[in-house]
């Protein structure tokens, strides 16, 4: 392990962020032994401030945080723990996420931009499972697959159209329509989009 630079009270800031969505899921606080932990454990340690001692995250809540990678900033005086949040859910006061509020305290339900295939994923499958009525996900999805596929070649080739007429505004729509499409066949099919993004990422030289 590297030489960490603990605070005074043996003590270094951890960010736990979320290996498929890439969200910040939450900030705690980890000692030594909390890191030793995590690292022989593969799940989230921490240290509470307030009571003095070493916690497992989800340990009582059944919130999980399966740990894939730890790593370390330039000046080794913060944590960032890679972590796959087992139920979605990492706040205590049961939000996906700890920074859900803007510096006004507005609630923000708005996804950033890297975070848009993945939660999109959640909602089809949401859909897929609870099966509301007037889904329109649903619609097609009962339709079957083939249909699914029909659909997103549809929409790519109005795709490959908007693009060969330059216009912007079009590609934008079009596309957005075609990876609704993809993923929701993705998603019938039982592939993960961070699986794709996997797949990507060996190609990178």
């Amino acid at each position: 392990m590297l030489k960490l630079n603990f605070n005074e009270e043996g003590l270094i800031p951890v960010i736990a962020q979320d290996y498929r969505t890439g969200e910040i899921r939450m900030f705690a606080w980890a000692n030594e032994e909390a890191i030793r932990k995590t690292l022989e454990t593969g799940y989230a340690h921490y240290y509470s401030r307030s009571r003095k001692e070493l916690w497992k995250k989800g340990e009582t809540s059944g919130e999980l945080q399966r740990v894939r990678e730890v790593r370390v900033d330039c000046d080794e005086d913060v944590l960032m723990y890679v972590i796959e949040q087992e139920k979605n859910r990492a706040c205590h006061t049961g939000e996906r996420n700890c920074f859900y509020r803007n510096i006004e305290g507005d609630r923000i339900d708005k996804p950033l931009p890297f975070e848009a295939l993945p939660r999109l994923q959640e909602i089809i499958r949401d859909r897929l499972e609870k099966k509301p009525e007037d889904s329109y996900t649903i619609k097609l999805a009962q339709k079957g697959l083939d249909k699914v596929i029909q659909k997103f070649g549809e929409e790519a080739v109005e795709t490959l159209i908007a693009l060969k007429n330059e216009d912007r505004g079009e590609v934008l729509y079009e596309t957005a329509d075609m990876l609704y499409m993809l993923t929701l066949a993705l998603t019938m099919e039982g592939i993960d989009v961070s699986e794709v993004m996997e797949e990507l990422i060996k190609r990178m030289k």
